[in-house]
């Protein structure tokens, strides 16, 4: 799961990065210069070179494609965001800066240190590294808003759904709609007593008064009583926007304190925080911060267990529906709001394609049959909330070959998608003759599908 993710996440990332890497390692790829010019964006023979081997590599070889073919790839996304820049496509620096310092976070997650993640991708400290990454993902921003741009009013009608399934049909090319399954679900919590809240309150403020009193630095208090799963790389130090992915209470705190000032102890969904705003640069805070948990004792476990055993056998013997006993026991807010239904966070619907679901979930429901509900399991969130678990399988269909009238909603979706492809061609089309465009030598024999040599 970690090796799709970082191969789909970092694709746009690479292909600049190791652009750089080329520079100060010429073993790895040969620098040649400039491939191509497109507007004012350039491309690298050695950007070819990492985003082929990227794409190699993400196939396990099974992809092979030739510098003619990559090329073009990398000139449609350099025409994109030159006329995006060209008609005034505003990309905000926060909104950057959030989304790489969430993707950094994620990648110090995975490799561990600073360090590991700066000599990674070979750069010399992370100042450079950040850098680049903000420049790449300002361009993916530039591209994604272009193509948002050109294909917000693409829409398609009923009869264009009906031909697309049928010009699908007659070329024998219709796809398989893969198994697909709807859960509800209910959530019994187990939660922390009074006294170990209070507990964990009173140790944070007690932390608090000790370094606003001088006896230590906040960076050591977090570093030996954070329970931040990050705080063994990062000594609990983020440097935060109004736009980053953190939580609401986090961030409040963070943008409501002065320069040096440590917070009063709050809460959110991962437990009781105090933090730290070490510098105030800009729209930025960079922040030191100490997260304790409250703690569930087994004894509490084991009676939110049995209790959901109970819960789960009077739905058995029909004592009440399953949706009846969400309404009254699930402590879940979202799915008990709906039934207890689990949404899909891809698509945002009620549908989960059994083989590309999370493999814990998989391993817990592909067995079901419909109207089959699981053992009572144990389970626990990422901020760290103990909870059991009961799932029904609500519904279950076998894959097959898509229908016009069952899998409309999906085909009507597959006809959208290509049409907003069609439309984006249609524009690199017409675009590349009003744009600067300068092909190196090397690649003015490629057979491009569009008209990049202007013959």
């Amino acid at each position: 799961m970690i090796k799709n993710y970082i191969a789909l996440t970092l694709l746009c990332f690479v292909v600049t990065i190791q652009a750089q890497d080329s520079v100060q390692n010429d073993t790895r790829v040969k620098l040649d210069g400039v491939a191509v010019v497109v507007g004012k964006n350039i491309v690298l023979e050695s950007e070819i070179a990492a985003y082929k081997l990227e794409l190699e590599q993400q196939s396990e070889g099974k992809a092979k494609v030739s510098n003619c073919e990559i090329l073009e790839q990398i000139m449609n996304r350099k025409l994109l965001s030159h006329h995006a820049v060209v008609d005034s496509i505003i990309v905000t620096e926060a909104d950057v800066q959030g989304r790489v310092e969430q993707k950094i976070a994620y990648f110090l997650q995975q490799l561990g240190s600073e360090e590991k993640l700066y000599n990674f991708y070979g750069f010399s400290d992370m100042a450079d590294l950040r850098k680049e990454f903000i420049e790449v993902e300002k361009e993916a921003s530039l591209v994604q808003k272009m193509k948002q741009k050109l294909t917000e009013d693409v829409d398609v009608t009923p009869e264009e759904v009906r031909n697309y399934y049928k010009s699908l049909e007659e070329k024998n090319n219709l796809p398989e709609i893969g198994a697909e399954i709807e859960l509800q679900q209910i959530v019994l919590y187990a939660k922390p007593s009074e006294a170990e809240e209070k507990r964990v309150l009173d140790k944070l403020k007690e932390i608090r008064k000790q370094v606003v009193d001088g006896e230590g630095s906040f960076k050591m208090k977090a570093i030996l009583y954070s329970e931040d799963p990050g705080v063994s790389q990062n000594s609990g130090f983020y440097t935060i926007t109004r736009e980053s992915e953190f939580v609401t209470e986090f961030k409040e705190a963070a943008f409501s304190l002065d320069e040096g000032d440590i917070s009063e102890p709050f809460k959110s969904d991962f437990g009781y925080h105090i933090l730290m705003v070490e510098k105030i640069k800009g729209k930025q805070r960079d922040t030191r911060h100490l997260l304790m948990q409250p703690q569930v004792t087994q004894e509490q476990l084991d009676k939110v267990k049995d209790s959901l055993v109970k819960i789960r056998k009077d739905i058995l013997t029909l004592k009440y529906s399953f949706e009846k006993g969400v309404k009254k026991h699930s402590g879940e807010k979202e799915t008990k709001a709906n039934k207890g239904l689990l949404m899909n966070p891809e698509t945002n619907d009620s549908k989960f394609d059994l083989t590309r679901m999370d493999p814990s979930l998989y391993a817990r429901v592909s067995a079901l049959k419909q109207g089959e509900v699981t053992d009572v399991f144990y389970d626990e969130t990422r901020a760290g909330e103990k909870m059991y678990k009961i799932i029904l399988m609500k519904s279950k269909t076998d894959a097959h070959i898509a229908d016009l009238v069952k899998d409309y909603v999906k085909i009507q979706g597959l006809a959208l998608q290509k049409k907003r492809e069609e439309t984006i061609a249609k524009w690199t089309k017409e675009n590349i003759n009003d744009t600067y465009i300068k092909i190196n030598k090397g690649y003015v024999n490629c057979e491009f599908t569009n008209n990049w040599v202007k013959k």
